[in-house]
């Protein structure tokens, strides 16, 4: 199926999860926010949490400084 990660589509895999997507792309474990279609996905839901076709996955990583 389709889906867009940050920008980019990719090509994955029927029943892939956000965590799939985030081992795609080798995010760290920690400092990192998920959002699918707009909606924050809690951490604890990632690996059980599917994706759609053409849906769209947004990860965000953490800054510090100020």
């Amino acid at each position: 199926m389709k889906v867009r990660v940050n920008g980019t589509d990719h090509q994955l895999g029927e029943q892939a999860t956000v965590a799939e997507v985030l081992t795609l792309l080798a995010a760290p474990s920690t400092g990192i926010a998920v959002a699918l279609d707009g909606a924050v996905v809690p951490r604890a839901s990632w690996a059980e949490t599917e994706l759609r076709e053409g849906s769209v996955v947004e990860v965000l990583t953490a800054v510090q400084g100020g």
